[in-house]
């Protein structure tokens, strides 16, 4: 599956997510539900996996954690603040590069309109 087919299906679960859940509530809680209705699409999909971090050609596992990689080409970094910022955007540009990945969305659920809360990240070209 493509990467966009995989954030469409993503954009959607997360849609249904904040339908259900409404803003307000903390990150790991939406983590864990779009986990799960990542799963019910047949997606594989990955929480909280490590990130190593290779600095000349040394591997150095430090702690960076993916909250979610769907189908190993998508990542999802969920948020539930008040505003995205360009840390958060950085955050996932770094996360691009140390996986190889072309694709990240980042997700904020701390909003009004699901859509208003969500942005698309690319790493190269797609």
């Amino acid at each position: 599956m493509h990467e966009d087919a995989i954030a469409h299906v993503v954009f959607q679960s997360g849609l249904k997510v904040h339908k259900a859940l409404g803003p307000g509530l903390l990150e790991s809680a939406y983590e864990e539900c779009l986990h799960y209705e990542l799963m019910q699409e047949g997606l594989k999909v990955e929480r909280q996996k490590g990130l190593p971090l290779v600095y000349e050609s040394v591997k150095m596992d430090i702690g960076y954690r993916l909250d979610l990689i769907v189908e190993d080409k998508l990542i999802v970094e969920i948020k539930a603040v008040e505003m995205l910022t360009d840390v958060h955007l950085a955050q996932i540009l770094t996360y691009l590069k140390l996986s190889g990945c072309k694709l990240g969305l980042l997700v904020n659920f701390n909003t009004a309109l699901f859509k208003d809360g969500v942005r698309r990240v690319i790493n190269g070209s797609l």
